[in-house]
């Protein structure tokens, strides 16, 4: 049951139909025994061994516990009295007929409840499907930048589609394993029982051999099945990383690197495969081969019943050697299904390790809202690593309303960070940020990114059209604000050109697009959700001089009126900054306007003059 107890929230919303399924698979366990049982009188009536019975049996009632034991003589008295009644009216002939007629009526009913049965569970399993994959989705992008890049992201791609995948086929399976099979097995004994104690206790000493062999076969599945989910999350990783680097890998010669990493997961792949693949096939021949021993047994022992001691009828033989058969076909489902579960088992654990990651991002239980900025940004004092080293150390600015401040310095010094601590991309270790005098940690995460607009060097793009692109979380957009946005962006002058213009799609990651185009496209879409602050991470660092001309001019039409914080490698774009931070290992070695920081011959000064712009 502790795989139902990991399960059980996504489960109990669609409880009704569990409960639905195990009323059918009740029934349907209930009519496979009475299948069974049926073909008894069908016997008798064709080798003529029916008691003859001319005189209709009479209940008693039930009075004390000893009057249970006179229900199967009557039941048997009464369909004696039924046969003789017609074979005596109308012919042996049609007493089988009627027999016929009642063995089709049971498993017509038989199938039904088991069709029922499945209509239900199915509802079940695909529920529980789409609510953990949301569930899962959902996950993903509330955890923080961080969990990334520690996970491979093709691991994270296989658990919701693989792992998930498996565990909605073991749901099936534990559901056959905890009520329907166990339930015809259950019935298909009692009523064994009660055409022989003697024959069933035989049974049961070959019962415990065949369970003990079974379960030394599915030991080791669930490590096995953990490898194989394991293995298929890294060759969707080497998958994901070639569709995204495949430009470096051919401009490299590296398809042979890249092919060479890919065969070797998918063989190791191969291999785990085949192992559990082996314990799982093994199951249903072995449980069949164990059924038919015990079987031949039971012919052996029962036979001597029937033709030496006399003391059970051929029908009654029949009958309960068809029941004993009963019993293998769901044997094998449970054996099959204790192998689907151990798998499932497996997978809800690598999807429940997702879904139980607490993110350390999380927004306090009183977190404030904020729609407005006032003032000005505060960062006191912060110091922050990614893991072992600090990448900012005691680092304080202050930022004005209708400001523009700029960051610059050498490649890791810490300016990029800066942008990940204000969006909350991370929180800092040491010291405060704070948006007109309140911590950025006592603000919902929300609050604190509907205030900012982020530009960064990778325009990031989706396999959508350029309207949907520019739009993102501003879902009421009106065209005419749209179209204002593209323009301000100086994205509208290459719109206009395309054959579908704003319904153009711009293929995955934009690459239908130039880097320039793709660029104002990003800033188009910071400029049309207008916020008060807008943050630039080397918006133009990755262009050519034309494409950055025509975006610097649309950086500039953005900037107007609000408070800016420019990070910048390219120092021409920065210029006209009221104020420029001049950065070193995570700390501020310089700071002052662009004519300020050249008269100190400094840091600055070097920069500009490696850049030969001054």
């Amino acid at each position: 049951m502790d795989y139902i107890k990991k399960l059980s929230r996504f489960i109990i919303p669609y409880k009704k139909y569990a409960y639905l399924n195990i009323f059918f698979n009740v029934l349907y366990a209930l009519f496979s025994t009475l299948g069974m049982v049926s073909l008894m009188p069908m016997v008798n009536v064709l080798f003529d061994e029916n008691v003859k019975l001319s005189i209709k049996p009479i209940w008693k009632g039930i009075h004390s516990i000893e009057d249970f034991g006179n229900i199967k003589p009557y039941l048997e008295d009464s369909l004696n009295y039924f046969i003789t009644s017609i074979t005596e009216e109308s012919g042996p002939q049609r007493a089988l007929m009627y027999m016929i007629t009642l063995i089709i009526g049971i498993f017509l009913f038989k199938n039904l409840f088991n069709y029922l049965a499945l209509y239900f569970i199915t509802y079940l399993r695909n529920g529980v499907l789409k609510d953990i994959r949301n569930s899962i989705y959902k996950k993903i992008i509330d955890l923080p930048i961080s969990y990334y890049s520690e996970k491979r992201k093709g691991d994270v791609i296989a658990r919701i589609s693989g792992d998930v995948g498996e565990v909605q086929n073991s749901l099936l399976a534990i559901l056959e394993l905890i009520v329907k099979e166990p339930l015809t097995i259950l019935f298909s004994i009692i009523a064994m029982f009660i055409i022989s104690v003697k024959l069933t206790l035989f049974v049961f000493i070959f019962i415990p051999i065949s369970g003990f062999i079974i379960s030394l076969i599915g030991k080791r599945l669930k490590s096995h099945s953990q490898k194989v989910q394991n293995e298929q999350g890294v060759f969707l990783s080497t998958l994901e990383e070639t569709l995204s680097g495949l430009k470096v890998i051919k401009g490299f010669n590296a398809e042979p690197l890249f092919n060479k990493k890919f065969q070797e997961s998918t063989t190791r792949f191969f291999n785990f495969s085949n192992v559990l693949g082996h314990r799982q096939n093994l199951a249903s021949p072995t449980s069949e081969f164990l059924g038919i021993a015990t079987i031949s047994i039971l012919l052996w022992y029962g036979g001597s019943m029937v033709l030496t001691e006399k003391t059970l009828t051929g029908g009654a033989f029949i009958g309960y050697m068809a029941l004993a058969y009963t019993i293998l076909t769901p044997a094998k489902a449970i054996s099959k299904a204790s192998y689907k579960v151990k798998a499932g088992n497996a997978a809800a654990d690598r999807v429940l390790e997702i879904l139980n990651t607490e993110s350390p991002l999380k927004d306090k239980v009183n977190a404030q809202e904020k729609k407005s900025f006032d003032n000005a940004i505060s960062i006191s004092n912060i110091s922050f690593k990614y893991q072992d080293d600090y990448v900012l150390k005691d680092f304080s600015i202050n930022v004005s309303k209708g400001k523009t401040i700029a960051l610059v310095g050498q490649s890791g010094s810490g300016k990029s960070t800066i942008a990940n601590l204000l969006t909350r991309f991370y929180d800092i270790n040491e010291g405060n940020i704070k948006i007109d005098g309140i911590d950025i940690r006592d603000l919902k995460k929300e609050a604190v990114r509907g205030l900012m607009g982020l530009v960064t060097q990778d325009s990031i793009l989706f396999n959508d059209t350029i309207k949907n692109n520019i739009m993102l979380g501003v879902e009421s957009a009106t065209d005419e604000e749209i179209l204002k946005a593209s323009k301000i962006a100086n994205a509208y002058e290459f719109i206009k050109d395309l054959p579908d213009g704003f319904d153009t799609n711009i293929g995955d990651g934009g690459g239908k697009l130039s880097g320039g185009q793709k660029q104002r496209l990003s800033i188009a879409r910071a400029v049309l959700k207008n916020p008060p602050i807008m943050i630039l991470d080397e918006a133009t660092s990755a262009l050519d001089t034309e494409s950055e001309r025509a975006v610097q001019v649309a950086l500039e039409n953005m900037m107007r009126n609000r408070t800016s914080i420019v990070i910048a490698h390219r120092l021409s774009t920065i210029k006209n900054a009221d104020v420029i931070i001049v950065m070193k290992k995570g700390r501020i070695v310089e700071q002052g306007n662009h004519e300020e920081l050249l008269s100190k011959q400094g840091m600055y000064k070097k920069l500009v003059d490696m850049q030969s712009i001054a």
